[in-house]
């Protein structure tokens, strides 16, 4: 069957306001009809109102399938649709039909009937974790900055899984980001500290709707032993490491009875024999400037003893373990 397109007025679609919101006017000119439509990415399950000028025979609404394509009854093959925007979609099938001889000078408008819920969870470490809804590819600044930026305790690293529209986008050309050595398209890590302080774009990642964010919340550094304030501190995002003289600080330093000489950091270490090591810290040496001040690690414990808690070192290194982990005094300043 061959359908002839006439030149007439485009027959205005009205899209339901109750199955989705902030839909722009049409007119003569309008190929998409949505908010954001030269943005908003197409997802299966989405009802799209496709409307072809002077074709009634195909013109009115297709759901798009599970795997993202949209069949017209007189085409040879299924049309790609998740992952384009409403006006590429809206350009490749007049292209197709054109070039099927279906239709000698298609207009076709698209509109979105029904759509999924279009959104972008941000989870983790940020201050309002939540699931925003976003009808068309973003930034993972705006996304955080709708979460109202990062929570004290956030790491230095947002891990973005991307979703079905962004993997679509991704294997369809459009691709949201180039996944760094060792990364796979569907899961990046981006160094958010650098970010921020740096505005880098190629950092900024794009993200769609139906991508996950999550923000890992910091380590926490433990000091115990003769301080006058132990317990466990966060290494926040904004610092470039917290230092034993740093943790020493937030403990308040050391008693007067503390043995500074016989300091040492208790890290996790698979390859040691009980999967902890000990590393010797010259405390003395720190304090006066002559020793290197020490980058401590997440989960590492600053042991500082007295003679009291040398005795129950020499006990074994897991009560000074229990020790620190017991302690529940966390610091969120630094």
């Amino acid at each position: 069957m061959l359908f002839i397109a006439s030149v007439s007025g485009l027959r205005a679609q009205a899209v339901r306001a109750s199955e989705i919101s902030a839909v722009a006017p049409q007119d003569r000119n309008t190929k998409a009809t949505v908010a954001g439509g030269e943005d908003y990415l197409i997802g299966p399950d989405d009802l799209l109102n496709i409307y072809i000028l002077d074709v009634p025979e195909l013109s009115r609404d297709y759901r798009v399938s599970a795997t993202g394509t949209v069949t017209l009854p007189v085409m040879a093959k299924p049309l790609t649709a998740a992952g384009l925007t409403l006006t590429q979609f809206s350009d490749r099938l007049s292209t197709e039909l054109k070039g099927q001889g279906l239709v000698s000078d298609p207009h076709v408008t698209v509109s979105v009937g029904q759509s999924r819920l279009h959104s972008i969870a941000i989870t983790g470490a940020v201050r309002r974790p939540q699931i925003y809804p976003v009808f068309s590819q973003t930034t993972l600044l705006d996304v955080i900055s709708q979460a109202e930026g990062l929570a004290d305790d956030a790491a230095n690293i947002a891990v973005v899984s991307r979703g079905d529209i962004g993997m679509r986008a991704s294997q369809l050309g459009e691709k949201p980001q180039t996944p760094l050595p060792g990364q796979v398209a569907d899961t990046m890590t981006v160094d958010i500290k650098r970010l921020l302080e740096t505005g880098d774009p190629s950092l900024n990642l794009r993200v769609y709707p139906g991508d996950r964010i999550t923000v890992p919340r910091a380590g926490v550094v433990y000091v115990v032993g003769a301080v006058n304030k132990p317990g466990g501190f966060t290494m926040h995002a904004s610092s470039h490491g917290m230092t034993v003289l740093q943790a020493l600080a937030l403990a308040e330093d050391a008693k007067t009875t503390a043995l500074r000489n016989q300091t040492v950091i208790i890290r996790n270490d698979p390859q040691a024999p009980d999967g902890r090591k000990q590393i010797p810290v010259d405390l003395k040496g720190i304090l006066r400037g002559k020793s290197a001040d020490p980058v401590l690690q997440a989960e590492d414990i600053l042991f500082i003893p007295d003679s009291a808690a040398k005795r129950a070192f020499s006990r074994g290194l897991e009560s000074v373990v229990q020790a620190a982990t017991g302690v529940a005094i966390y610091s969120t300043h630094f």
